[in-house]
């Protein structure tokens, strides 16, 4: 759990043996900062905490608050970073071994339940000595515990959440990342995977309002990211195809919609019926051009 220093940026990252941990250990809130509530968790850690922190109160009176009046903190084990990325974390004595938490500028990790006791410094030490964004040394923390030994029994789940630094006036645009493995064998290399994917279809909104401003050039590196990022997903070239015949660009149109066509049928039929929903021209010359790009 840690705050950007750079951008502002708040984010928890997780896994766990335990099915469909997202909804339970990662909280966090453009402005206002993160909670990761943990070891028999109780998720009410997560709001009432952020409802402090919003308010003005620091990570540390925060937690203290919260922890003095929980009869099980004993059992466990809460992180928090406020806005000015002051971290406090506990890890109660009943947690179940190995147990512990260290905290670091702006981050703190914590794990329970763990086959090793030196999982908390091997996460420390991954997370500030990666490189990349938030997300990618939140996932580097994450790599690393599971690299030490990991949760004595096993993985099921992960979760990441990344939120803005600032909040905006639409609060449903300010999580970055927000990205769940509910049940998986292999849930970080999911995660990984479905991360890579979210930043693809960053892109593919950034290449669809470049084109709606007539900015051709960065439509097109944009859709070039987000090819790259889809795998085998055909919906980016489906799009970018779209954007670059309503452009004129009808000959890079067509590579790229022959992609989608070769799928199945039903991406012909969706072009077909995109000029009804004013979403491209009512010109049925071209749409039977583009038909044939298979």
């Amino acid at each position: 759990m840690a705050r950007d220093p750079e951008t502002g940026q708040f984010g928890v990252a997780v896994q766990s043996h335990f099915f469909s941990v997202g909804p339970i250990v990662p909280w966090a809130e453009a402005g206002v900062g993160a909670v990761a509530t943990q070891a028999f968790a109780e998720a009410s850690y997560g709001p009432r905490g952020l409802e402090m922190m919003r308010g003005g109160t620091p990570a540390g009176r925060a937690l203290g608050v919260l922890v003095f009046s929980d009869k099980e903190a004993e059992r466990r084990q809460v992180a928090m970073v406020d806005a000015l990325g002051h971290v406090a974390a506990h890890t109660g004595e009943r947690c179940i071994p190995e147990a512990g938490d260290r905290q670091g500028d702006g981050v703190s990790v914590q794990a329970n339940m763990m086959l090793k006791p030196t999982v908390p410094d091997a996460m420390l030490a991954a997370y500030e000595s990666a490189t990349g964004d938030l997300a990618e040394r939140l996932l580097a923390a994450l790599d690393a515990a599971e690299a030490d030994g990991g949760d004595i029994r096993g993985k099921q789940s992960a979760a990441l959440l990344v939120v803005r630094g600032r909040p905006s006036d639409k609060p449903w645009a300010d999580r970055v990342i927000d990205l769940r493995v509910e049940d998986h064998p292999q849930p970080l290399e999911e995660l990984r995977r479905l991360t890579v994917m979210r930043r693809a279809y960053d892109a593919v909104e950034r290449a669809e309002q470049a084109a709606l401003e007539g900015d051709m050039e960065t439509a097109a590196a944009e859709y070039a990211k987000a090819e790259a990022g889809v795998g085998d997903n055909v919906e980016a070239s489906f799009w970018a195809g779209v954007s670059l015949a309503g452009a004129g660009q009808e000959e890079q149109a067509r590579a790229l919609l022959a992609k989608s066509f070769a799928r199945h049928d039903g991406w012909k039929e969706l072009l077909r019926r995109l000029p009804a929903a004013g979403m491209f021209p009512d010109d049925s010359a071209l749409i039977e051009r583009l038909l044939a790009s298979d």
